[in-house]
Order: C-alpha cells, then structure tokens, then sequence
C-alpha cells in the first residue's frame, strides 16, 4: 500500500436492531461488522468521522482496535447507504491479512487533456470512474493515474494500455475501454440550424378576439320558459296544452283562455 493504514477504535454493540443503531449514527458513532478468518461476526461501532475521512483519502485498509480485544486488518468489503444515497450507514469489515490476495475497486485519477479534445466539437467520455483489480492487500494502490495526452482523436483507451503498479493486475479483458474522444460537431451544428431556422420564421399576429362578442356567442339562443317549452334530446319540444299551468284570479276565475287538463273531472268555477 502507498500510504499508512489507519487505525480506528470500536466498541462492541450490546444491542442490534435499527432502532439502536439510529441512535448510535444521531450520537457521531457508524455502525459495522467484522467478519472472516474462521472467526464469528462482531458487531461494532467506529466514530464516524474518523471512518469516512478514513475512506475519502481511499483507504481499502483499516486496523480496527476492538476494546478489550485485538487489532484485527480490515478490508472495507461493503458500504451500506441511507435511502437518499449521501451518507453511510454500516460499514462491512472482512479480516484479512497482507499476503492475501484480493480483488478490490480502485479510483481512477484522469489527468492531462487530449490535444484532440481541444478543438471544437470534440469531447472527452468516461466510460468506467473505478477499475477492478486483482493484488495482494498490502499492494493496494490508492488510486490508478490515467493519462489523457495519449489519447487521439478517433481512438480509445483500453484497460490494457493503463499503467499499474507491479503486482497489480486488471480483471477486465486488454480490450475493454476506459475512454474515448468523440466529435459532435454534427449535433451541434444541426442545433443551431434549427435555431436559426425558427429566429428567421416570422412570428404571424393574431388579431385580438371580442371577449365579450365571444362570451355572448357562447350563450347560445335564448331559451323560452319553462312553462312553454321542454327541452329534449332533438330539442326544444312544445309542452302539451294539458300540462301548461294556468293563470287564476283571486275570486278563482282564469286570466287566460288556456285550457285546462283534459284529466281533471269536474268544471272550473
């Protein structure tokens, strides 16, 4: 390994369970386990902030000193996130120890910049940010340099072209590729064809509509009363003499000559 291995103190976990362990994060404490070797799991917590710096300078190795134990080699085997994906909530430990050999994820550091992807239209793609690899724990490297000034346009990078550290050997197939330069000139010309298609296109004014011209159209013709009409599904139907309503005065004689129901028995006085 090309930088000292931390070392972090833990504390066995007297009670599981998620609820507990939501109260052991709220305290500044992570929890872990550590397992391996033939030995049973211990479930532990490290202080959080001491295991997340750990991790963000790439270490693949941590000691863990387990109170009132041994210092066990660690390697970070799994990281368990929280359901938005921006913080760890439990780490996996597996004991190991530096002769092992192990197949790890290691950060790949780009650097330089391809002549070609200096003129316009050209870009540089990533296809892979880590490369696996294949090495025994204490050959770990930190991180894997790549550099870009290599690279052409209209060719590629492949994992057998990458430079590693002696004893470190890829897990991927020579052919496999890292990254590429790629032209879209094309794309961005027909981009701004467009735009300048839809700039020249006169913009066609509409002549302002009545609002309130359109309010009374939308009113549709006038309905008679109800007393008069029925509306049906053809449309306005006469309503039968029978059924019309008729007017009486307050000594109870008509004020229409309309005729009353032919079903009702009797004179109207």
């Amino acid at each position: 390994m090309s930088h000292e291995t931390p070392t972090l103190d833990a504390k066995k976990r007297e009670r599981l369970g998620s609820r507990f362990a939501k109260r052991e994060r709220a305290a500044g404490l992570l929890p872990a386990v550590i397992y391996g070797h033939g030995a049973a799991p211990l479930s532990v917590t490290v202080n959080e902030k001491a295991m997340l710096t750990a991790l963000k300078h790439g270490s693949h190795v941590i000691n863990v000193r387990v109170e009132g134990g041994t210092t066990d080699t660690c390697l970070v085997k799994d990281l368990q996130f929280g359901y938005l994906g921006d913080n760890v909530i439990h780490v996996d430990l597996a004991r190991v120890n530096l002769d092992e050999v192990v197949v790890v994820n290691v950060a790949m550091h780009f650097v330089g910049s391809p002549e070609a992807a200096k003129k316009a239209g050209n870009i540089v793609t990533h296809d892979m940010a880590q490369l696996e690899v294949k090495c025994k724990v204490r050959d770990i490297p930190e991180e894997v340099r790549i550099d870009l000034s290599m690279v052409m346009h209209g060719t590629t990078l492949t994992v057998g072209e990458v430079k590693l550290p002696a004893g470190v050997t890829p897990t991927l197939p020579p052919e496999y590729i890292i990254c590429r330069v790629t032209t879209v000139l094309e794309d961005a010309a027909s981009g701004e064809a467009a735009t300048a298609e839809a700039a020249s296109t006169p913009e066609v004014i509409k002549e302002k509509k009545d609002e309130k011209a359109d309010d009374k159209n939308d009113e549709g013709p006038k309905r008679r009363g109800w007393w008069d009409t029925i509306i049906g599904p053809g449309g306005p139907l006469e309503r039968p003499p029978h059924l019309r309503p008729t007017r009486c005065r307050a000594d109870g004689g008509n004020l229409t000559s309309r005729a009353a129901s032919p079903h009702r028995t009797g004179s109207t006085p």
